[in-house]
């Protein structure tokens, strides 16, 4: 596979295996905790690829290179976490709360991307976004 196309795929793959896990998660479970056994896995298991991911820098190196966005991440990642963990909850389908978030984030993006990034879109961009909203709306709708 090329190293174009794995990202994707595993991205997929990845998304795919964590709506199945979110939605398996027992209702007992307090959701905080959930989160906190989670990413004991995921720590443990990106401590063991950072150990074989080949030319890259250690610990120490990594942490004097970070930033404010290495730090937002976590908590984005918590935030995303505990928000898929509670509208499953609430009785969110599987097949719509990923489509209804995503959708929902790229519209939001858009306006930061435009202004932030300097991203240009083009006719068929916009179509699709209004494609987006469109569907947004209609998934949103019982």
């Amino acid at each position: 596979m090329s190293a174009y196309y794995f990202p994707f795929v595993l991205t997929v793959g990845g998304m795919v295996l964590y709506h199945l896990s979110q939605k398996s998660v027992p209702p007992g479970m307090n959701p905080f905790l959930v989160i906190i056994l989670a990413y004991i896995v995921g720590i443990a298991l990106c401590v063991a690829c950072a150990l074989v991911y080949p030319g890259r820098k250690n610990l120490l190196e990594s942490l004097k290179l970070s930033n404010w966005a290495v730090f937002t991440l976590g908590a984005a990642a918590a935030l995303i976490e505990l928000g898929f963990l509670l509208a499953y909850r609430a009785g969110w389908k599987i097949s719509m709360a990923a489509v209804a978030t995503n959708a929902a984030a790229a519209i939001a993006l858009i306006p930061i991307g435009i202004l932030a990034y300097k991203d240009q879109l083009s006719v068929r961009n916009i179509l699709g976004l209004i494609f987006c909203i469109f569907g947004l709306v209609l998934v949103m709708r019982d």
